[in-house]
Order: C-alpha cells, then structure tokens, then sequence
C-alpha cells in the first residue's frame, strides 16, 4: 500500500481552508506546522490507482498553492 508525505503549502491566510478540505479525505492525515504556514499531510492508499485519484484531489483543492512530496514507498501486500 503506498504512503506518501508531502509539504502542503496554502494561498496566503488560507491554511485553515486548506486543513479543513485535505482533513475531509479519508486517506489523509494533517499535521500543521505550528511556526510556518505550511502543512504536513501523510497519504495512505491501498493501490496506485487510489493513490492516483488522490493525488488529484488534492491537487483540486483551491486554497493549496503547491503540494511538494517528501517521501513515499509502497510496502507489499501479504497474501
């Protein structure tokens, strides 16, 4: 299942907007920073598919200004 963790950067004053619309999505966790403007937002998916169609909500969402990825990896599935 791949996690991922990026840097969610918002629009100017909209950093509530933007941790209340990525707190929305099931697959995603937020972490504000508490001295910057920025976000912490950790992704779990079950397939690249569903990592694919999330990558792409968030990248919809008005109030995010740039999503930087940090680290991902994928870790197997157990049969």
């Amino acid at each position: 299942m791949p996690i991922k963790s990026y840097l969610a950067h918002p629009h100017e004053g909209k950093k509530n907007e933007l941790i209340n619309k990525i707190s929305e999505i099931e697959q995603c966790e937020v972490i504000p920073a508490q001295n910057k403007d920025i976000l912490v937002v950790v992704t779990e998916t079950e397939s690249k598919q569903e990592e694919e169609i999330l990558k792409h909500k968030l990248e919809t969402i008005e109030s995010l200004k740039l999503l930087a990825m940090v680290s991902g990896f994928n870790t197997p599935k157990k049969n």
